[in-house]
């Protein structure tokens, strides 16, 4: 029998090097976990690590060689038929900035950056014009199933 890591399914919060946190932690955990396991029929474990623009600058040149600002990265670490285990690091300053030029409040634009991170876990790409349209879509669908989520918590 071959030895085999068990993965959880799990969403964990952590905070780099910014003074934040989030409303509802455990209702967004939860959302995350069963929205992946419905889209992809595969347990997550995810980390996902909120950061400044300088921390994120920092693993955007080390270990991807880009030189710019960027609101998310992530980084799928083990993939099978039936797991996933990530990271994603979120910069709290480029979600205030995209909030306040499209115009909607900081949690929406939260949750739409971590969403397309946990998108791509689910191999949504975003490089060209149709996949950054589909992208958008897959947001939009997420966003919406969430704030249902929420109501129905109440």
């Amino acid at each position: 029998m071959r030895n085999q890591a068990i993965i959880f399914m799990s969403v964990s919060f952590h905070y780099a090097d910014v003074d934040f946190k989030l409303k509802s932690p455990t209702s967004l955990k939860k959302f995350v976990v069963d929205i992946f396991l419905k889209t992809t029929k595969k347990k997550l474990s995810l980390s996902v690590v909120f950061c400044s623009d300088d921390y994120l600058l920092n693993i955007n040149k080390q270990f991807l060689n880009h030189d710019y600002y960027t609101d998310i990265i992530t980084f799928p670490l083990e993939e099978t038929e039936a797991t996933s285990l990530a990271e994603i690091y979120i910069s709290l300053e480029r979600v205030w900035d995209n909030a306040k030029k499209q115009k909607v409040t900081f949690d929406d634009e939260l949750h739409r950056v971590l969403f397309h991170g946990v998108l791509h876990l689910t191999g949504l790409k975003d490089k060209t014009k149709e996949q950054k349209a589909a992208m958008t879509v897959a947001e939009d669908k997420w966003l919406k199933a969430y704030a249902k989520y929420l109501k129905s918590m109440l």
